[in-house]
């Protein structure tokens, strides 16, 4: 089923498993897909930063993007297209959509400065993959260094009705939920669904502001899928105790350079993945870092026992 406007619940972004080797684990990519649908994530964004993209050839990141998507089953499937050229993009746009992905996201080019440049480059975006493909707009400044304003947000969707969805991860970004639900309370910015990233700092304001749920690759996803759910039910002290309990290791995984490495750890621990290992050039954790997230998985299983992954762990005493 294709991405609406509609879209709501959490939506895991999804890292690339690789062998030591470099090679792709697909055992692995079946694991985690299956993992993200028994905790109840709606959906799964695969080829995204986290997953590495950059470090795939096509052919690589075509065969990725088509085994999630059929492994997904129920779930939907958004596929990164991010490319230097319009023909990447098409390309992988089109192929994933007829394998059976609900929809595309597409990042801005850190090249992108004035206003004119950003909505311009999203008209031609929409026009070379096609208007008949939902996308999501993926709005990441910290990373990609280009500014969006709610009123370009506003432009960008109103130019293009396949924009079904705003993948929001600025920081600080509340203020511009609340200005993009206010557009649309005043009939100047069509539906539009809001799943928030930027590692889960701030989902639980995020959510209070109107956000329609989670789009991030922290390695509780089944943490975020909760807190969404307690959120929408007005459950607010429970919502918050539980995100906090996570806040610690939530803050650890965001760091620039070793974030995806300490996610990718965890994930291993987990059972998730057969090896934690990146791509090269990728970071890779020391005895140190790794005694710090065991100490914090040691810490968060006091309240929530998800996190128990090594009971006889000295970090636990």
């Amino acid at each position: 089923m294709k991405l609406t406007p509609e879209a709501a619940g959490t939506f895991a972004i999804a890292p690339t498993p690789f062998h030591d080797d470099g090679k792709i684990d697909d055992v692995s990519i079946d694991r985690l897909t299956d993992f993200y649908a028994e905790v109840g994530c709606e959906g799964v964004t695969v080829l995204g930063i986290l997953g590495e993209a950059p470090k795939l050839d096509a052919a690589e990141a075509e065969a990725v993007a088509t085994r999630f998507i059929k492994r997904a089953k129920s779930m939907q499937t958004i596929v990164g297209v991010s490319a230097p050229g319009f023909a990447a993009m098409r390309r992988l746009a089109r192929l994933s959509m007829d394998a059976g992905a609900a929809g595309v996201m597409i990042a801005p080019p850190p090249s992108l400065r004035t206003d004119e440049q950003i909505t311009s480059y999203f008209r031609q975006a929409t026009e070379a993959i096609g208007d008949d493909v939902p996308w999501v707009l993926q709005d990441y400044p910290l990373t990609l260094s280009v500014v969006m304003t709610p009123k370009v947000i506003r432009q960008i969707v109103m130019d293009s009705a396949s924009c079904v969805m705003l993948k929001h991860e600025d920081w600080p970004g509340l203020e511009k939920i609340t200005t993009l639900r206010g557009f649309q309370k005043d009939g100047s910015l069509r539906p539009l669904s809001i799943l928030c990233g930027n590692g889960g700092l701030f989902l639980d304001f995020e959510m209070e502001r109107g956000a329609d749920g989670a789009m991030t690759g922290y390695c509780f996803p089944d943490m975020l899928v909760d807190v969404v759910k307690l959120s929408k039910a007005g459950q607010r002290d429970l919502a918050h105790n539980l995100f906090d309990a996570h806040l610690p290791l939530i803050r650890y995984e965001h760091q620039q350079g070793v974030g995806l490495s300490v996610r990718k750890y965890v994930l291993k621990k987990r059972g998730l993945l057969s090896s934690s290992a990146q791509r090269k050039p990728g970071a890779s954790l020391t005895d140190t870092t790794r005694e710090e997230v065991d100490y914090l998985l040691s810490r968060l299983a006091r309240v929530d026992k998800r996190a128990d992954l090594e009971p006889r762990s000295k970090a636990a005493e």
